[in-house]
């Protein structure tokens, strides 16, 4: 239909060539059914460059709607919205396509190579509940861009060179002199605590024994890295694991550096005239006494959009994080990669315009990078926020809260709301079974639906119903709103994928959760309205032909957002 509004004013709008016009037009349901089953704005974005009145372009797109016999009614609304009516016949001619497995499996992407990083955490310990809200967005958008003809690639930036690692190099080595009694001082304050890294220090203990207990920090200081960042990965990839998420690849910051890959991309930013050395202004957010200026090696970011050009090089000589995350991100656009999405945590805000510089100036604007960030989670328990954990010492881990309430839920909940706004992870809530939890709502749908089926078998019999030959105009009108809710998943989809927003999937759950209770409910008063009629075996197939396409797009969806279908509740 958005298409077909289009081609109607075509030899107009082909005129408009100075935007990007189709991106600024909708075609969606309104909030209000009253009003239609569709709207659309395309009269009040072509008024604005054709000078004329948004209603008066409404009402000629009107006209032309209702010459089409996929429409019922029409009408226009100030200041210039078309809203229409689809007739009953057009849905229930969709009824068998719903059923299909393949139903909403649209080719947007044409095997287009997209790079999805997430989580990244430095492997310094154990993942927070942070980095499970990007891990499930990050793998959740990855199944979805699948889903609709991307070739994707779900990958994992290890943090593994820098100051950090030394630190947790160093942490290790104390608990590793605590296991021997060599120290009686209490862990710095510096150092990292939590519990994890006395098994680590237990490990290395095992293969090494008593080895670096007398040695010089020269010989121990590379082998306890290594040590560390080895099994913190291995930790991380577990509890990552836990929540049902794999990455096809993991890249080494500290391989990249080694390989001379910050060298060779810098060389040739050197070539284009985007290297440099300057001095640049005191921050504003500096109000340190001690700030001096000094010379440095600067990328021309300012040439790209970003509000101040950026150091490549800290005192010390040694490459900047973002000199090495240029030369990793040019080793993405030389995959051949043709869009990359980073997944990054909120306070990571101010590095966007400068990563996005860069990529602009590695591909000479021809590669896009989408950043997305993720705000907060706050973890809620007896209605107040949990901090600590026993395994990390400072923070909720990933597996505390998987181990605590399950991987299904984590799942879903992390997509209850959009990434860019805060959430509330309540334990209790979130296991309870009531409406109010979005988890229990929707697994208790489709478990409903599944009640059904066994209903239907004990009272006809074990019957091979065939969907296409349903006679679909027997069901009754209440079951329209939950055939428009399915009606819409194809939809759902293609705006999920092309906003790259994957919480619009548990969104959607919710909707069709919500139209089959309402329906299930109707039926306990009134029992015409009800699935199964044992008396009346034809409306019964059309109303179980409602359910399989209830169910084939529940397990659609749960299937892309990496969450198990449970048939029956305990």
């Amino acid at each position: 239909m958005r298409e077909a509004l289009f081609q109607f004013y075509k030899n107009i709008v082909e005129k408009c060539v100075d935007i990007e016009w189709k991106d600024l037009i909708s075609v969606d349901p309104p909030k209000d059914a009253s009003f239609g089953d569709f709207s659309t704005n395309i009269a009040m974005i072509l008024a604005k460059k054709l000078n004329r009145n948004p209603v008066e372009i409404a009402e000629e797109i009107a006209n032309q709607l209702r010459n089409n016999e996929n429409v019922e009614r029409v009408e226009v609304k100030k200041p210039g919205f078309v809203n229409w009516f689809v007739p009953k016949k057009v849905l229930l001619a969709y009824l068998p396509q719903m059923c299909e497995k393949d139903y909403a499996r649209i080719n947007l992407g044409n095997g287009r190579k997209v790079n999805i990083e997430y989580v990244s955490a430095n492997p310094t310990g154990p993942i927070h509940a942070g980095h499970t809200r990007g891990a499930v967005s990050g793998d959740v958008l990855a199944e979805l861009l699948k889903f609709v003809g991307y070739d994707v690639t779900k990958e994992f930036y290890i943090n593994d060179a820098g100051k950090q690692i030394e630190i947790l190099a160093k942490s290790l080595h104390h608990r590793y002199m605590e296991l021997f009694g060599k120290t009686k001082e209490s862990l710095p304050n510096w150092a990292y605590p939590g519990a994890y890294l006395v098994d680590t220090a237990k490990k290395l203990a095992a293969k090494y024994g008593d080895k670096f207990v007398e040695t010089a920090e020269s010989e121990w200081l590379e082998i306890f890295k290594q040590f560390a960042i080895d099994d913190m990965l291995a930790m991380i990839k577990d509890d990552l694991h836990a929540l049902g998420v794999q990455h096809d690849v993991f890249s080494s910051e500290k391989d990249l550096v080694r390989s001379g890959a910050v060298d060779r991309v810098l060389e040739m930013l050197k070539g284009k005239n985007l290297i440099y050395r300057g001095v640049l202004p005191k921050p504003k957010s500096n109000d340190s006494e001690e700030w001096e200026e000094r010379e440095q090696l600067l990328f021309r970011s300012t040439e790209f959009g970003d509000d101040v050009d950026r150091p490549l090089q800290k005192s010390d000589g040694s490459w900047t994080y973002f000199a090495s995350d240029i030369a990793y991100h040019m080793n993405k656009i030389e995959r051949g990669f043709d869009e990359m999405i980073d997944f990054w945590g909120a306070d990571h805000g101010g590095y966007v315009k400068r990563m996005k510089a860069a990529v602009s100036a590695l591909s000479n604007g021809a590669k896009k990078l989408d950043v997305k960030l993720v705000q907060l989670v706050r973890l809620m328990e007896d209605g107040r926020e949990a901090k600590m954990s026993k395994r990390a010492g400072t923070f909720i881990t990933a597996r505390d809260i998987i181990d605590k309430v399950g991987k299904d839920v984590v799942r879903f909940i992390m997509l209850t709301r959009r990434d860019d706004a805060a959430l509330d992870f309540d334990f209790k809530k979130v296991v309870e079974q009531s409406k109010d939890n979005p988890v229990f709502y929707v697994q208790y749908a489709y478990a409903r639906t599944h009640s059904v089926l066994k209903q239907f078998e004990k009272t006809f019999g074990k019957q091979d119903v065939r969907i296409s030959e349903v006679n679909a105009n027997l069901l009754s009108e209440e079951c329209l709103p939950l055939l428009k809710t399915i009606a819409d998943w194809p939809r759902q989809v293609v705006m999920a994928a092309r906003n790259r927003e994957p919480h619009r999937i548990a969104f959607f759950l919710a909707d069709v959760a919500a139209a089959f209770h309402s329906l299930w409910n109707q039926g306990k008063e009134n029992t015409v309205l009800r699935c199964v009629l044992p008396d009346d075996f034809d409306k019964t197939c059309a109303n179980l032909a409602l359910i399989k396409a209830m169910q084939n797009v529940i397990e659609t969806a749960f299937s892309i957002m990496g969450i198990t279908a449970i048939k029956e509740l305990r």
